[in-house]
């Protein structure tokens, strides 16, 4: 069925470009020429002629505050339009073509326009980046990563002024509660949550605050973190901040234990009898770099025998198919994604550039460059794909309960500004859907999915 809708997706918005006819003409013509037109193993001539793109790209950006938003000029189908053609050259490897069509794509985006505008921004580089090779002294200059500084900082303020990680979190915060809470008879009120990637670690203070609303002072709930990292220093400042904060609530024994992703294994994971474990995998195995990676943690998560196992992922495919439905289908991911960020911050906010350069617009980059960098690799996948992988290692899903959608609702209510939250089956801003018989919750920007979260026991 996904298939399906992806298909008529992908129909709907070519038949939309083909209407114009004025850019369909200059289409064709384009292809005419680029069919007699030779593959370049000329370096020098690649480097000159990229060379020369970027210098257009750099002046264009420069009157970034000057131009209008292509939506209100009626141009934005124009601009897909451009961006799948170049695409379409980039694949072919017709450097010519493709330098034609980018360059005109670079006199229309901008990092301060409306939603299309920018989204094309960061598209149009990471395809800039397909043309170069690592050893390019212009590979840098597109594809460079943000300090951590950087990272952190824009993660805390998409985090603060979008549903989108809230939603995650929460979800998976409640289902680990009412998991807890089926076995407080025999648990001896110790909860064990095992992360596999705890990231800055936000999503544990709401877990400790709500822990401590149950508890008593003269009957306190012991929560044990085992937080899987990819930097010792991430680590350390994770554990830092949740220690902090969970000293200032008496009723709460807390204790936590950070690990080096890829250097530790579950036998450095210290068990307790009787308590209850929680498996987390909240945005994890979306970062493994190959299939039978994925295969390898669910078999250990199996192994570990968990009350609950979280599953939080994005809804996007990396489409193996061909590189051009890949783009499409990214492209109308983060498309979604920098729409939502009209609902959440001013048009004139600074806090949105930093979002969108340092958090989604690296993630654009390593999106659509992954045979370049299988360190970075992102494997996203849809519920469907998620489903078959869990039951086919031993997982069934658990119906999440009607306070977590009731949660999810009353987030977006809260965090939504500028659009109304909508439930299923109407038009407006982010949306909740329940799916699947109700063993998964997911986010929305109108018609879109976003991230989808889903609870599983074993077997």
């Amino acid at each position: 069925m996904e298939d399906t809708d992806e298909q008529e997706e992908f129909l709907t918005l070519t038949l939309a470009i083909v209407a114009d006819s004025k850019f369909d003409t200059k289409r064709k013509r384009r292809k005419r020429e680029a069919s007699v037109e030779p593959v370049s193993s000329n370096e020098e001539y690649r480097e000159s002629k990229i060379f020369s793109l970027l210098q257009l790209r750099e002046q264009m950006l420069k009157l970034d505050h000057k131009r209008k938003g292509v939506a209100e000029d009626g141009k934005g189908l124009h601009l897909v339009h451009l961006l799948l053609i170049s695409a379409t050259f980039v694949d072919e490897n017709k450097l010519d073509s493709c330098i034609e069509s980018l360059s005109e794509l670079f006199r229309y985006v901008c990092f301060r326009g409306d939603s299309v505008q920018r989204v094309a921004t960061y598209f149009a580089d990471a395809l800039v980046a397909r043309l170069l090779t690592r050893k390019s002294p212009f590979y840098n200059m597109i594809v460079k990563e943000p300090t951590a500084e950087e990272e952190f900082s824009a993660f805390t303020e998409l985090y603060t002024v979008s549903p989108y990680y809230q939603f995650a979190h929460f979800t998976a915060n409640q289902a680990i509660i009412e998991a807890f809470e089926k076995e407080e008879r025999f648990n001896n009120r110790v909860l064990h949550v095992i992360d596999f990637d705890v990231s800055y670690g936000f999503q544990w203070p709401s877990l400790i605050q709500s822990l401590a609303d149950k508890a008593a002072s003269s009957n306190r709930i012991s929560l044990r973190i085992t937080a899987f990292g990819r930097r010792l220093e991430e680590l350390q400042e994770t554990e830092t901040r949740l220690v902090c904060f969970a000293k200032g609530i008496r009723n709460i024994v807390f204790e936590f234990q950070g690990l080096l992703r890829g250097s530790s294994n579950f036998s450095n994971v210290k068990r307790k009898n009787n308590e209850t474990v929680a498996v987390n995998l909240v945005f994890h195995l979306n970062t493994l770099t190959s299939v039978s990676k994925i295969s390898d943690t669910l078999k250990s998560v199996h192994f570990l025998n968990p009350a609950i196992v979280i599953l939080v992922e994005q809804e996007a495919s990396r489409n193996p198919r061909s590189f051009l439905a890949q783009f499409m289908e990214s492209l109308h991911f983060f498309a979604a994604m920098f729409d939502s960020l009209d609902d959440c911050l001013p048009l004139d906010s600074e806090g949105r550039l930093r979002i969108e350069k340092n958090h989604l617009g690296r993630e654009i980059k390593r999106f659509m460059n992954y045979e370049k960098d299988t360190s970075n690799c992102i494997e996203y996948e849809r519920m469907k794909t998620w489903k078959e992988r869990m039951e086919g290692h031993g997982f069934r899903g658990v119906k999440l309960s009607s306070r977590s959608v009731m949660q999810a609702k009353l987030l977006l209510k809260m965090r939504s500004q500028y659009c109304p939250v909508q439930c299923d089956g109407e038009n407006g801003g982010f949306r909740v859907f329940e799916r699947d018989e109700s063993t998964a919750i997911s986010l929305g920007w109108q018609d879109r999915f976003l991230l989808t979260a889903s609870a599983w026991h074993r077997v």
